[in-house]
């Protein structure tokens, strides 16, 4: 046996992940489509403007298991008409691993879940839209520790208030 086969057979806690998905699902999908007639007809020149939101949450589970739900809303609207909204609950139950320490634990469960789930997420929207009618929308990439540290902030303040 070599010498790296040796020491990753002896410490397998070394090979284990920080953080584990153990289910993905969709908990609430919504597509509204609400003028298409007018949408299709109408000047097609005009670039429609496009606004989405996104919000990490969790919900401990104990044992260090979580389950962390994206929500995103897109609302697309070409001047005053509204194109479509699509908006997508899309979660995860994961787990983090004893190595991660408790004070990074929010960090995990807020930032690196989002991340292992928000491809998945996007992809549903892509769909979604092109099933609609529409060209497939591909979200850019979120930063969620920028998110975190953003909705984080609220709760700071309110801390030092009360």
């Amino acid at each position: 046996m070599s010498n790296s086969q040796n020491s990753a057979s002896q410490n397998p806690a070394e090979m284990s992940l920080p953080i584990i998905v153990r289910a993905q699902y969709i908990r609430d999908l919504s597509f509204e489509n609400p003028n298409p007639l007018t949408i299709f007809t109408s000047d097609s020149e005009i670039q429609p403007n496009i606004g989405v939101s996104v919000q990490a949450k969790a919900q401990n589970l104990g044992e260090r298991n979580f389950e962390v739900v994206l929500d995103i809303k897109v609302e697309a609207k070409r001047e005053e008409d509204t194109m479509f909204v699509a908006e997508l609950s899309y979660a995860g139950v994961v787990t983090v691993a004893n190595e991660v320490e408790e004070i990074n634990l929010n960090r995990f469960v807020m930032v690196e879940a989002p991340h292992l789930l928000f491809p998945y997420a996007r992809n549903i929207i892509s769909d979604m839209t092109r099933d609609g009618g529409y060209p497939p929308l591909m979200l850019s990439p979120v930063d969620f520790a920028a998110l975190f540290h953003q909705q984080a902030q609220p709760q700071q303040s309110q801390a030092t208030i009360n």
